[in-house]
């Protein structure tokens, strides 16, 4: 199989906006990444786990080029401090720790720093998606599917507003996303009232001249409110803002609301940031609760809704993104990152694994999403202890101002 990933730039863009704050503020932070596969139904082969194993091998061979960190550079929220880290920065494949002992037949941790560990999400998910589809089915006909299927959605008319591509770590192969993200930006014209941002994909965003899209992801909150032990876990969001604005000021401003439940990040995302930070991101829970919920706090807080955004990026495909467009685009922005449905649309059902942080410097950390089962954490104890955190904090009766 040829190399997979082959450029550090295959990378969500959040990797980079998040490393940088990462570099500068938390750099002796430790982290314990684990890897999940959710499909029962689902087994790795030997000879998978083996082609999996050289496909990181690979990727930890790999170095930025200096035309890759000029491009990193030329984005306006990129610090020259940061990019001279990241060219003398190179994956480990010691922080790796892959056997076949699962249910599934494939298990990947990875320990080390978080400035390391993060980085590595993304390339192995989808290193693991790709082998594992050209290895379980017929590859050229997956392809053949997910072709007339991506041919469908360029031509299907929905009305969505802006979007963009988030489906890098879910994607059926590299040749895919790559496909589906050069479709979309050439033919975006053909959809009626609808603007194909960009993607969280740089290697493609660069490739394409379009927008390297992405914020913060829940690894941020948990890290950095659940790592330090002498921080109360119900106020991860303050501690997490906080220092996402000391990083950035106003810019690269989406919020992640749901990490340990929306009601909990409403306690801290009170005037100061809700006027700094430019919108904020739907990753669990209802849709359509979360949006009035967020409207109606906008308002009660004296901010008028219309000057700010809702991201969403839960599961979407375009029928489901235009009728949010369509019952919010009224009252507010709104925007959509679709993941799957754009990357790995085929006649065969796509995996649902992930990778998660599952400690920060010797602490357990989890996530309290709000769609019961989202969450990964490998201690009841500390999950029941955090749950407990956030109710006591949402029973006090005095509203607290951040």
């Amino acid at each position: 199989m040829n190399q997979i990933i082959t450029s550090l730039l295959l990378q969500d863009a959040y990797k980079f906006s998040m490393g940088q704050a990462i570099y500068h503020q938390f750099s002796d932070y430790k982290t314990t990444w684990t890897f999940k596969c959710r499909n029962t139904d689902v087994k790795f082969t030997e000879e998978m786990v083996e082609e999996i194993k050289r496909q990181i091998q690979l990727f930890c061979g790999l170095r930025f080029t200096e035309e890759e960190l000029e491009y990193l550079h030329r984005i306006k929220w990129i610090k020259g401090s940061y990019v001279d880290f990241l060219r003398l920065w190179q994956p480990r494949y010691e922080d790796f720790f892959i056997t076949d002992e699962a249910e599934c037949g494939l298990s990947i941790e990875t320990k080390g720093t978080w400035l390391n560990t993060s980085m590595y999400e993304i390339p192995t998910l989808a290193i693991v998606n790709e082998v594992y589809f050209r290895m379980a089915y017929d590859y050229d006909v997956l392809l053949k599917s997910f072709k007339e299927k991506l041919e469908e959605k360029v031509n299907s008319g929905y009305e969505l507003g802006p979007f963009s591509e988030f489906g890098l770590r879910r994607r059926l192969s590299a040749q895919a996303q790559e496909l589906a993200v050069k479709s979309l930006s050439e033919q975006s014209g053909k959809f009626k009232n609808s603007v194909f941002v960009g993607t969280s994909n740089a290697y493609l965003a660069k490739k394409y001249g379009i927008t390297p899209v992405g914020t913060m992801a829940h690894e941020w909150i948990m890290c950095t409110g659940q790592g330090n032990f002498k921080h109360n876990p119900a106020y991860s969001n303050w501690y997490a803002l906080d220092a996402w604005v000391k990083e950035y000021g106003v810019l690269n401003g989406t919020a992640l609301t749901d990490t340990i439940t929306t009601d909990c990040f409403l306690r801290d995302f009170q005037l100061t940031y809700a006027t700094l930070f430019s919108g904020v991101r739907h990753d669990s829970g209802d849709p359509y609760e979360w949006g009035e919920k967020m409207i109606t706090h906008y308002e009660e807080l004296g901010i008028d809704p219309k000057t700010k955004t809702l991201l969403f990026s839960d599961s979407l495909d375009f029928e489901r993104a235009q009728a949010l467009n369509l019952y919010f685009k009224e009252r507010i922005h709104v925007a959509f990152g679709i993941g799957t449905y754009i990357s790995n649309d085929t006649d065969v059902p796509a995996l649902n694994i992930v990778m998660k942080v599952t400690n920060c410097n010797g602490s357990d950390v989890a996530k309290i999403s709000d769609t019961p089962g989202k969450g990964m954490c490998k201690n009841e104890e500390y999950v029941d202890y955090l749950n407990r955190c956030i109710r006591w904090r949402l029973e006090r009766r005095t509203k607290e101002n951040s």
